[in-house]
């Protein structure tokens, strides 16, 4: 049977497509370009780098944050020479400045306040200089060491003098009581009522009252001479009762128009009715 034409051709392509490629004379091969090291350097660091970007978006995207404290999860070393970006920062709250004019009312009400304050403190300081303390009800001993030279503790009115022992006693004072005496008269007044010093027998009539407000109120006042220096006031000229009556009390006035017990002596403790 005859052969093609074609039939040889085909089986030469073949041939050649199957032998391996011989290789390349050196006159043939071009040579290649050579890289100059700084460029390769720096061309290694853009590698680097890119490395790091891709693995940080990794990250966030992931949902974790990369980690730059001890004990951390590993983080790709930085580039050569290059600087670690920081981590993103929350965004902080913008500071809204006070007014102007809000700053000045406050220091305005700040310094009217300390004025009122200092000036408070002063007019007390003189209010008390000028005006020292009084107090009728107690005595020298409880008016910080004065007595009535000094200082006005007693009664300006004579039979309030006396009224006002009646009163300390109902309600058993004895430290008030006693103020109203003149220091010797004190120990007069306990012998004449029979007990040991002023405040035993204050303590001692005070058990015997039955009505503190009969009692208290069993002087009351009455006319007088205004320039006389001493008065007697006799407690039986008085209905008393609610408790014994005290006997007869001496007054004197003493400084700054006080009336200060001076003289006491024994009476019945329950008085006799009065005459017609």
């Amino acid at each position: 049977m005859g052969e093609r034409p074609g039939d040889e051709s085909d089986d030469r392509g073949e041939l050649e497509r199957a032998r391996p490629a011989e290789p390349a004379r050196p006159d043939q091969v071009e040579s290649a370009p050579q890289l100059d090291p700084e460029q390769l350097r720096q061309f290694q660091q853009f590698q680097q780098f890119q490395d790091y970007l891709k693995f940080t978006q990794a990250q966030q995207q992931g949902g974790q944050v990369v980690s730059t404290q001890a004990g951390g999860p590993p983080v790709p070393p930085p580039p050569q020479g290059g600087l670690v970006p920081a981590p993103p920062q929350p965004p902080r709250r913008p500071r809204i400045p006070m007014p102007r004019f809000v700053k000045r009312a406050l220091a305005s009400v700040l310094s009217a306040l300390i004025f009122l304050a200092v000036l408070g403190i002063a007019g007390k300081l003189l209010y008390d200089h000028f005006f020292p303390p009084q107090d009728d009800d107690k005595p020298a001993a409880e008016t910080g060491g004065g007595t009535y030279h000094a200082n006005k503790i007693l009664s300006t009115q004579p039979y309030e003098a006396v009224r006002k022992v009646y009163q300390q006693i109902a309600q058993g004072r004895p430290d008030l009581a006693c103020g109203y005496f003149d220091t010797p008269v004190q120990d007069r007044f306990a012998r004449d009522v029979n007990a040991a010093d002023c405040q035993q027998a204050v303590l001692t009539l005070k058990g015997q009252v039955t009505n503190v407000n009969d009692y208290a109120e069993s002087i009351w006042p009455q006319t007088y001479d205004p320039n006389a220096a001493t008065l007697t006031i006799n407690s039986c000229d008085f209905t008393i009762t609610g408790g014994p009556a005290l006997g007869v009390f001496t007054v004197t006035k003493v400084d700054k128009g006080q009336w200060l017990i001076t003289g006491h002596a024994p009476g019945p403790p329950t008085c006799p009715a009065p005459t017609s």
